[in-house]
């Protein structure tokens, strides 16, 4: 997937100034956020399940090369097959090669956000093979042309009007003249034409949530059996994944299934939730018969060594993005790449470079919800702290905006001029508000284009501080 960062700023205008994308994004909010709060307020020990995922994670890391090791002893042991690739480019020649060794011509794929990271459709299409995503919000945005704009909801952006249009502009030859506009029959229309595909298929492609060390295990969690489809029908199941996805045993699978579902979509557990061990075996009724896991490592390793390694605990449940108000206005194309949101905003410039992605970073209003919702308490705004000073340290911003850290240092570091000059400017902003806003301030175009910027308090903290005290006494 090309990357796009670079273009924040541009990107994050046009997205503020869509209304449509707004309410989409409105509409998607509220959800994922009420309905995480219900499930994790059910499970009265949530906060030790996170402490028990950030342990568990941490362990894992620490001795990420054995866990390694004893995951590809066990697939082969169970007649699967086990190749390495340090970056996507040898990802995807990997599996070009298991493609033709096949014969294939038809690929289904399962939701995998590290095929979006390896651009592995553009390999696979480049080359003559017909490649059909079959998770529902994938198929929407592969007929869009579009890459996901959410870790979990990847077609979260398109209202239903735009799904109904998409369907029946790509649907009517195959025979379905009418436009289907409610829910239920836009996804039974899917089912159907989905159907024929996965009977179809030579080759199915999907992601793994988790890799189970002690078993060699691929585990994948869906909510639609796509996935299981993707897997058992074709014959060749190829999984891709990234090696911080190993995790020690069955045990902590447990664990973490009872974090992703709460803090992915507020469901107790996924719909399905499947174990893959391996090619078919003897009196199996169905499942593949070639069985390869590509593990990717694209930067992981240096990841690893980095004071950024906390960022690998990530789980990729979506939580920091759902409760994030930058992600929430702008939505995930703006991001420029393949991970939006918090978690995007760390990651993405070190697989792609900090000085490509370096607006990522300065976009977080550190407001700290991100890592609140953690389910494995990733540091994410600390995270996104150290890419600002890494930022500084190489150099990266312009004059004017070096200028400008200097003067608010200057004012910052010296207490009783800081005090004297916001209160004059509070009192001024204060008075001169219409109705506790502004629609135009000097200094804050980028913030008035979109929105009106409230007004200050009359009284600033330590005003209300002193007063509070006077009181007490």
């Amino acid at each position: 997937m090309k990357v796009l960062s670079q273009n924040f700023k541009s990107a994050s205008k046009a997205a503020l100034l869509n209304d449509d994308l707004r309410s989409a994004l409105d509409r998607a909010e509220g959800g994922f956020v009420n309905t995480r709060k219900k499930a994790v307020a059910e499970l009265r020990n949530f906060e030790d399940y996170r402490t028990y995922g950030q342990q568990v994670k941490d362990h894992t890391l620490k001795h990420l090369g054995y866990y390694l090791t004893q995951f590809e002893n066990k697939v082969v042991k169970s007649g699967g097959h086990v190749h390495w690739a340090g970056n996507g480019e040898q990802a995807n020649k990997i599996i070009l090669d298991i493609c033709s060794a096949a014969n294939a011509r038809k690929i289904t794929k399962g939701k995998s956000m590290v095929s979006e990271e390896a651009a592995t459709n553009k390999s696979l299409q480049d080359q003559g093979y017909e490649v059909i995503e079959t998770d529902l919000g994938e198929y929407i945005i592969q007929l869009a042309g579009e890459s996901p704009s959410h870790i979990i909801a990847p077609a979260v952006h398109k209202s239903k009007q735009n799904v109904t249009d998409l369907f029946h502009q790509h649907h009517s030859r195959l025979g379905f003249l009418e436009k289907v506009t409610e829910p239920e029959d836009i996804v039974n229309q899917a089912r159907q034409v989905l159907r024929d595909h996965f009977c179809s298929a030579d080759v199915g492609i999907t992601g793994a949530n988790f890799l189970v060390a002690d078993t060699g295990s691929a585990v994948i969690v869906t909510n639609e059996g796509n996935g299981d489809l993707t897997a058992s029908l074709p014959g060749v199941h190829i999984i891709i994944a990234s090696i911080e996805k190993v995790i020690p045993d069955l045990v902590s699978l447990g664990g973490f299934l009872r974090l992703l579902g709460r803090s992915a979509t507020g469901q107790i557990m996924s719909v399905y939730t499947t174990l893959f061990n391996g090619p078919k075996r003897k009196d199996d009724l169905d499942g593949p018969d070639q069985f390869h896991v590509v593990l990717l490592d694209n930067g992981r390793t240096e990841i690893l060594k980095s004071k950024y390694q906390d960022i690998l605990r990530c789980i990729r449940c979506g939580a920091c993005l759902n409760h994030c108000p930058v992600y929430t206005n702008i939505g995930g194309h703006a991001y420029g790449w393949v991970y939006p949101g918090p978690i995007g905003s760390v990651l993405t410039p070190l697989l792609v470079g900090q000085t490509k992605a370096m607006h990522l970073p300065n976009a977080c209003t550190l407001n700290g919800r991100c890592q609140t919702v953690c389910p494995v308490k990733i540091p994410l705004p600390s995270l996104l702290r150290q890419h600002r000073v890494d930022l500084v340290q190489m150099g990266a911003h312009s004059w004017a905006q070096k200028f400008g850290l200097w003067c608010w240092y200057s004012l910052a570091s010296r207490p009783k001029w800081y005090n004297q000059i916001t209160r004059i400017l509070v009192a001024i902003l204060a008075r001169t508000a219409t109705r506790g806003r502004f629609r135009w301030l000097p200094l804050a175009r980028p913030w008035t284009a979109t929105r009106d910027f409230p007004a200050p308090a009359q009284s600033t903290f330590q005003q209300l501080w002193k007063a509070q005290h006077r009181r007490k006494t």
